[in-house]
């Protein structure tokens, strides 16, 4: 019944096992890897490096836990702090999402069915030598919690009972019993539990920047406030300390930027904390409550900062330029740094917090790239057409004796989110770009983090299309750089910088030579009705919600779909067809028209991917189809 009736409300959808097609669909081949030394280097070569992601240091300090997709998948590796050889504890499909046990002998992961976002959890042995099923993959979104400070049970938050609304959940690890404690309304999801008592935080989705918070008490199953601001606010990084009585967090409640508040349950006041003109992130109470870590985000890159609370001093830790990723032990000194940089796909640094002293414990296969080959961005700023400063990194190709006095072309990149933002992490298509001549600029528009709650809300609802303005105020404002030749202009970006992309190529058809769209959306009214029930909760403060006619009209009339017809360059898009974000239909759409004006597209609908490519295999075909489209485009047909 429900398919027939989402037939009736769209009947000129293309079914998704229906695609026309066939060549769309991408066929593995083997790819040769160019021999190392070679320059420029091939886009091959960055495809074969191989870095670390989503670091952790268990509760003892004695291992460091991460995802390698040495293999071809992302898979879960353990190896000690002292750095010795690493061990693969998974081997199927790829994992989604992990977490230490407290005990720090044990790991819970997640793992999805290619792409759909609908997890299984599953408990591993650090040794590997032991596994379980813990809960079976069903319809249901799940999105895990934390552990008890016992460590024999879990919470989670789980659309099981009606597909939409994420209720949260209670696992005994030894019963393997699951009780609710809470019956929510969209998007509701389990933080910390307060040692000694039976409550645990409640994050309450009030859109994509900003949560309120609450105390749930796990046997009342009373809901308690603890932060409702007026104006929305961002709550994360939550520590309590061993005794229950104070919470560290940062949030930018009543402030522009990220701060680290400490919250006292006696007074139920909270007070700043740290603070700094820059983001504040990723705090963490380490050492038995004696050291306070955070980071701090300079123009998208990160310092290290360690404070010492029984003395009350702070100092920063000396590493190397990148995005790091920070965790800390309970019974030790250790950090876990993981630096994710343009040099470097992820190293993994110990720090010790009291000494400041660190080294390096997992080092990453660069397949015969030397660092010296790679560029690290330059920060820049600029005025929009109404006002705005926006901002960006530029990665600019070294010149030569013959190129000293050469512009050139451009590409545009637009991140996802959209609150997110561009920072100096490692980028193979990037590196491989500029590398080729092409300059890349990783544009920040407005709505992005990092740069305060007044910029990042500057595309809500209403405001959406000025967000695509900016893409053609940052080619305007580019012209004055003799560098830069935006009469080679191209622009692409993934999720909602896929939507970026096929908006402004149909609103401003003049501006880019080509266009390359991932994942992206094309029908918003579609897209906000059939999102995936993790996107509904922070949608409707974002964009409005589509159940609104209000915003059904406004997203009829300011769709990409729209547009399409006024697309006149070529277009690139990828999507995959288990995407629970955005649905194959949003790329389907637009390729259809396209083809049908004789527009030249190029498609890759991988059957076995959904909002990102994971597999290798597929990585190769993406960026190999992608690169050779952007260089066609603005190089060969100068």
């Amino acid at each position: 019944m429900r398919s027939l009736l989402f037939l009736l409300l769209f009947p000129n959808l293309v079914i998704a096992s229906d695609w026309p097609f066939p060549q769309d669909t991408p066929v593995s081949t083997n790819t040769d890897i160019t021999l190392a030394g070679e320059y420029p280097i091939d886009i091959s070569r960055f495809l074969a490096v191989r870095g670390a992601s989503r670091v952790s240091i268990n509760s003892v300090g004695t291992h460091i836990a991460f995802v390698s997709s040495v293999t071809g998948t992302p898979q879960l590796w353990v190896q000690q702090v002292n750095g010795n050889q690493a061990r693969q504890l998974t081997f199927g499909p790829g994992i989604s999402f992990y977490r230490w046990h407290p005990s720090g002998q044990a790991l819970v992961y997640g793992a999805d069915n290619d792409g759909n976002e609908k997890e299984a959890f599953y408990l591993i042995n650090r040794n590997g030598l032991s596994e379980q099923v813990l809960l079976p993959a069903s319809d249901a979104f799940r999105s895990f919690g934390s552990f008890a400070t016992d460590g024999k049970s879990f919470t989670f938050a789980s659309t099981q009972r009606n597909g939409r609304d994420f209720d949260i959940y209670q696992f005994d690890m030894e019963s393997k019993v699951t009780s609710l404690l809470l019956q929510a309304e969209y998007g509701f999801y389990p933080r910390p539990w307060q040692p000694g008592s039976d409550n645990l935080l409640v994050a309450e989705t009030r859109g994509e920047d900003a949560e309120d918070v609450y105390l749930l008490n796990s046997k009342t199953k009373r809901l308690t406030p603890l932060f409702k601001p007026d104006v929305a606010s961002a709550f994360n990084s939550f520590n309590w300390d061993g005794t229950g009585q104070r919470l560290f967090f940062v949030s930018n409640l009543d402030r522009e930027m990220n701060a680290i508040y400490r919250y006292s349950t006696q007074t139920q006041q909270a007070e700043v904390f740290e603070s700094s003109r820059y983001d504040l992130n990723n705090a963490r109470l380490c050492y038995n409550d004696a050291i306070l870590i955070w980071t701090e985000n300079k123009d998208g890159f990160d310092t290290l900062w360690v404070k010492q609370l029984s003395e009350n001093m702070v100092k920063p830790i000396a590493l190397p330029k990148g995005v790091y990723q920070v965790s800390c032990a309970d019974k030790s000194t250790a950090i876990s740094v993981r630096i994710n940089g343009p040099t470097t796909p992820g190293h993994i640094y110990v720090v010790d917090a009291q000494s400041g002293y660190s080294e390096v414990v997992y080092r990453p296969t660069m397949a015969g790239i030397s660092p010296n080959k790679l560029v690290t961005p330059l920060p820049i700023s600029f005025p929009s057409q109404d006002g705005i400063t926006l901002y960006g990194l530029l990665y600019l190709p070294e010149t030569s004796k013959d190129t000293q006095n050469q512009s050139f072309p451009i590409v545009i990149d637009v991140h996802g989110g959209p609150t997110a933002q561009a920072r100096p992490s490692w980028s193979p298509l990037t590196q491989y770009l500029v590398g080729k001549g092409i300059a890349v600029l990783d544009i920040n528009v407005r709505g992005s983090t990092g740069f305060g709650k007044t910029y990042m809300r500057k595309d809500n609802q209403e405001k959406r299309l000025d967000s695509v303005r900016d893409l053609v105020d940052a080619i305007n404002y580019l012209k004055a750089d003799p560098r830069i030749d935006t009469d080679r202009a191209a622009v692409m970006g993934g999720s909602y910088g896929g939507y970026m992309v096929n908006a402004v190529m149909g609103l401003y058809p003049d501006v880019f030579k080509a266009g390359a769209s991932f994942v992206g959306v094309s029908n918003w009214v579609r897209a906000l009705q059939t999102a995936s029930p993790a996107l509904k909760a922070s949608d409707r403060i974002e964009y409005g919600d589509i159940s609104d006619p209000k915003w059904q009209a406004f997203y009829e009339q300011n769709s990409p779909i729209n547009t399409v017809d006024k697309i006149t360059a070529p277009m690139f898009f990828e999507h995959g067809v288990n995407d629970p974000r955005d649905p194959v239909t949003e790329s389907d759409e637009m390729v259809k028209v396209l083809r049908e004006k004789n527009i030249p597209v190029t498609y890759l609908r991988f059957p076995d991917e959904g909002h990102s490519v994971s597999k290798m295999k597929n990585r190769i075909i993406f960026y190999r189809e992608l690169a050779r489209f952007l260089e066609q485009h603005l190089v060969t047909q100068q």
